[in-house]
């Protein structure tokens, strides 16, 4: 049996980073998997996104529409342009706090509460983050990606444990940075998040 996931999310806020972790915890478990990402003007704060497929079945990394378990969304316009991608009863995990896009300066509208009740009235299993205190409350804006990892184990629909996350945070991030990470991996069983 296969599981896929979408990651997406804006530059700078870690997408990559967090697919590199998942794919990782998969190896370590033997699991075969395959990952695409699509980074574009990532540095630019343009949109971002990885498909992970994960599984004996799984022959091509890219996850065709209605079939994703999982979205994983650090921000929440790009939560909603990723939406065909998600299954009848997936999970999505996204984080409320917006990055307005450069075309919003343009005139463009761009209201990240209508994206959240927008989800909430299409999705079923909806996990949502305040990113924007959790950073603060973690005690910086560059560990969202752990922060939002975290709360998509704490669903359950990713199929790992903490502690295989963690087994890779140890070997993909320097070690100066391990414990604000690992801080950021627990905020949702640290905080109440409701």
């Amino acid at each position: 049996m296969s599981k896929n996931i979408v990651l997406c999310g804006v530059g700078g806020q870690g997408t990559v980073l967090a697919s590199k972790l998942i794919s990782a915890a998969a190896m370590q478990k033997g699991i075969p998997v395959m990952s695409a990402e699509t980074i574009g003007m990532a540095q630019r704060g343009g949109s971002v996104f990885s498909h992970i497929r994960m599984g004996e079945d799984v022959f091509s990394p890219m996850i065709a529409k209605g079939t994703a378990d999982m979205i994983l969304a650090f921000e929440p316009g790009e939560a909603v342009r990723m939406l065909p991608y998600l299954k009848k009863d997936g999970q999505v995990v996204v984080s409320s706090h917006p990055v307005v896009p450069v075309t919003a300066s343009l005139g463009a509208k761009y209201d990240a509460t209508e994206m959240i009740d927008y989800l909430k009235a299409n999705v079923a299993n909806l996990l949502v983050i305040d990113g924007n205190k959790a950073c603060s409350d973690v005690g910086s804006f560059k560990v969202l990606n752990l922060i939002m990892l975290g709360a998509a184990l704490s669903t359950g629909a990713l199929g790992f444990s903490e502690d295989e996350i963690r087994e890779q945070i140890l070997k993909k991030i320097p070690s100066k940075f391990h414990e604000l990470n690992f801080t950021a991996l627990d905020y949702v069983k640290t905080h109440s998040i409701n």
